[in-house]
């Protein structure tokens, strides 16, 4: 069994698309349990940010759980099949692996080095994990990749070019209007996002916040905190957005709804009711958007939304601190399928010495029955001196083959070993039934180079 990803991201896909697969919790519960109904998938989970949407499934076969996701995923968003392999990619294998790492380093973000992604693919983690649709293999994956993000912003400067799409897009509505420093605002949404966005905007030294929020409890939670910060802040449900917006600067909206929340109607009774010559800034980072698209055509009104942000200079790290984390991301995948690699022939090691041991066990049977008369402390001597030799004799090709085992195509010297001491396969799948083994990597398929495919160029038959 291998991982394989089938995914959709801001790099492979307009927004307009993004927003199609748009998935919420109660929507990944439902694209994992139909992706699950095949006796080619046993384990899935689904990271979904504003700029992405990523199905990780361990699966029988490439071909045939490349066919489940990709149909599960094309009801789900209501494009025909076709139409969503022309920006879908997958990754399988090795690939898959790599693509993780990567993703929850903030090498694959729209801004890239955004620490947000981390915490989104541990929530995707976590999430599968409660609905038990993780098993060993995911579980192993997504804990390794989550150290390797951790690893990956801890030594290197990726962080420096922001740490994430709020921050990007504050710079650029500073840029656009000036110094926020004084300034009012309006933060449309009070989960993390929002959180994340009230935090920004006091590091801007705005003077007032106004949370709005669906519920109005979690919106005073929300304000609660700003107030702790000492900056003036207050609650408020949707219907208050529209004279909220009459006294506000900026406006932050990410929200995770399905549709538009902030209306043209919404800030064009704001803005009448607010001075002509003003200038507001919004900022939507909601994924489907927040922000009806109209709003954009109003005088006096500058949206920011993730296509802005996506082609912002300033979301790019420094090459030479993105590539340490690439160098980083590379040797964490190395060390990763080197670790598998070995896994893989540790039962048959495993299942090699227990069947040392029966021989040595049915011998010295046969030595009671033969001298029946042997005293046991000579008995005990000779079944120590049997198990030496024979511990002798395995320990040097049962290390070696592990050490062989860790490199590219290592999988070979566990069939070896099966092979030259006619180990029964049942028996060493036995023994990796009894244990806890790392995540096989598995095998690429043998036309894909390196695990990777363009879902718009390439024939999946001949993937299989």
């Amino acid at each position: 069994m291998s991982v394989l990803l089938f995914g959709v991201s801001h790099r492979s896909a307009p927004v307009s698309v993004l927003e199609q697969l748009s998935t919420d919790e109660s929507d990944q519960a439902k694209i994992v349990d139909q992706v699950l109904q095949s006796s080619l998938v046993t384990e899935a989970m689904v990271l979904s940010t504003c700029n992405r949407v990523e199905v990780y499934a361990v699966v029988e076969a490439f071909h045939g759980g490349l066919s489940v996701i990709g149909q599960v995923l094309s009801e789900h968003c209501g494009m025909s099949l076709q139409d969503l392999t022309r920006y879908a990619y997958v990754r399988y294998a090795e690939a898959a692996v790599e693509h993780l790492f990567a993703v929850a380093s903030g090498l694959d973000s729209a801004v890239i080095g955004e620490q947000q992604v981390l915490g989104q693919v541990r929530r995707a983690y976590s999430s599968a994990e409660a609905n038990h649709t993780v098993g060993r293999t995911l579980h192993e994956l997504s804990q390794r990749a989550l150290s390797v993000g951790k690893r990956v912003h801890s030594e290197t400067g990726i962080d420096a070019a922001g740490n994430s799409v709020v921050s990007v897009a504050l710079d650029m509505a500073e840029a656009k209007v000036g110094s926020l420093a004084g300034g009012r605002a309006v933060v449309v949404g009070a989960g993390s996002m929002g959180a994340l966005a009230a935090k920004q905007l006091v590091r801007a030294g705005v003077e007032r916040i106004h949370v709005v929020n669906r519920s109005l409890p979690r919106a005073k939670r929300l304000a609660e905190n700003i107030r702790a910060h000492g900056i003036t802040a207050d609650a408020y449900p949707f219907d208050h957005l529209p004279p909220l917006l009459a006294d506000a600067d900026i406006v932050v909206s990410c929200t995770g709804a399905v549709r538009p929340v902030v209306s043209l109607a919404d800030v064009h009774r704001g803005l009448a009711h607010g001075q002509d010559s003003k200038q507001l800034v919004i900022c939507d980072l909601g994924m489907p958007r927040d922000v009806d698209s109209a709003v954009a055509g109003l005088p006096g009104v500058y949206v920011i939304d993730m296509d802005r942000i996506q082609r912002e200079p300033s979301a790019r790290a420094a090459a030479s601190d993105a590539e340490a984390a690439r160098a980083i991301v590379a040797t964490e995948v190395a060390n990763y399928l080197a670790g598998q690699r070995m896994a893989e022939v540790t039962p048959t090691v495993t299942a090699l010495r227990q069947r040392a041991a029966d021989v040595v066990e049915a011998e010295l049977l046969r030595l009671d029955n033969r001298l029946p008369g042997l005293d046991s402390t000579h008995r005990d001597e000779v079944a120590k001196t049997v198990r030496r030799v024979v511990d002798k004799l395995l320990h040097a090709p049962t290390v070696r083959v592990k050490q062989l085992a860790s490199a590219p195509g290592g999988d070979s010297y566990a069939e070896a070993l099966r092979e030259l001491f006619e180990l029964d396969q049942q028996a060493v799948d036995a023994v990796a039934a009894g244990e806890l083994p790392l995540v096989t990597g598995g095998e690429l398929p043998p036309v894909s180079g390196n695990g990777e495919f363009d879902m718009a160029t390439t024939d999946p038959e001949k993937n299989e």
